[in-house]
């Protein structure tokens, strides 16, 4: 998964599902009674005043990645007023801030940009602002708030806290419990935030040590390589957090091949084939928490709003806010119907 923000302002609605539910109400054409899916329509036939929004992204070189253009997309095509100019995806700083000056000199209406890296973009993030085109900065923060208008995105650090507490309820009566934790890149501020909230979770359960952590790489292969690694160095452990779900395919093929079900798994981000497991319930994979890549659907709903003038249903204020944070929540056997189309490939 690619680096994301420290930033958490506002927490917006309880779950992937509840972000798209709630931003559903941007303007008052909408309809009341939205389906929670993103395959749903998002509004009615009432259109309002037409908004061109120009959608900027990295390279969907992982499955979150593709999963945050294709809601972007989907979510798009559901209003009739909206019109997307969406550009090819790059992970190279130039290029994508590139692409972004062709939107602004295209004029469009706002924008929605989820920086390759914050830090970088944050020049052609306040170029458009101060050309007059609003930005919806997606996940990845600039540094400036003068940057952008709307922030969006998730919590690192709430997705460590949250696996933490699942864990450690589950562990809560056993003496002397060991847990171990596949962490992503380490040089990314994500893995660190994800890591402090796993941590500061655990303090509260003084019968459970973390005895073993190994940083991967958000890939299938790096997450196969690293978990073979945890499992020789530790034979005996009782629960598993892994930072995301496309690495945890690769390690979840090393615990069939160590043949290992002596302990439970959290994974995280949201995966379908995490929830497929989950709801399957034959595995080590118990459950995974919420990094929604459904962000981008309201990304495209905030800026509709923005684009219109519109504010946020369900809330007094004329104005959209300038923060929203997404709820990390945990997906389990007993939920796990409600998140399935949501879930990415």
């Amino acid at each position: 998964m690619p680096e994301l923000t420290s930033r958490r302002g506002m927490l917006f609605g309880t779950a992937a599902v509840g972000a798209g539910v709630l931003l559903s109400g941007c303007t008052s054409n909408e309809s009341d009674d939205e389906p929670a899916s993103n395959d749903q329509p998002a509004a009615d036939d009432k259109s309002g005043k037409p908004v061109t929004i120009g959608f900027a992204g990295p390279q969907a070189d992982h499955g979150w990645l593709n999963a945050i253009n294709d809601n972007a997309k989907s979510r798009a095509k559901k209003y009739k007023d909206v019109t997307l100019e969406i550009t090819e995806g790059s992970n190279d700083t130039a290029q994508q801030i590139g692409q972004i000056e062709t939107l602004i000199n295209k004029k469009v209406d706002v924008l929605v940009v989820l920086p390759a890296d914050g830090k970088a973009l944050t020049q052609v993030g306040l170029q458009a602002m101060r050309a007059g085109i609003p930005v919806v900065n997606l996940d990845r923060i600039f540094n400036s708030p003068q940057a952008y208008r709307c922030w969006i995105g998730g919590d690192n650090y709430g997705m460590g806290l949250n696996a933490g507490h699942y864990i450690g309820e589950k562990l809560k009566n056993k003496k002397n419990a060991r847990v171990i934790e596949l962490a992503g890149l380490d040089n990314l501020e994500l893995t660190k935030q994800r890591t402090q909230g796993f941590d500061a979770a655990l303090k509260n359960y003084p019968n459970i040590k973390k005895v073993a952590r190994q940083a991967a790489e958000f890939t299938v292969e790096s997450g196969q390589a690293k978990m073979s690694q945890l499992l020789q160095a530790q034979s005996k452990f009782d629960a598993l957090w892994n930072h995301d779900d496309d690495q945890g395919v690769g390690a979840l093929r090393a615990i069939d091949q160590a043949g290992r079900d002596d302990f439970l798994m959290v994974g995280g981000a949201g995966a379908l084939s995490a929830f497929q497991a989950i709801k399957q319930d034959d595995g080590v994979l118990k459950a995974t928490v919420l990094y929604p890549p459904t962000m981008a659907a309201s990304a495209i709903d905030l800026a509709r709003a923005l684009g219109q003038g519109k504010g946020v249903g369900g809330l007094a204020e004329f104005e959209i806010p300038s923060s929203l944070t997404l709820y990390s929540a945990v997906v389990d056997k007993d939920n796990v119907d409600q998140y399935m189309s949501t879930g990415f490939k």
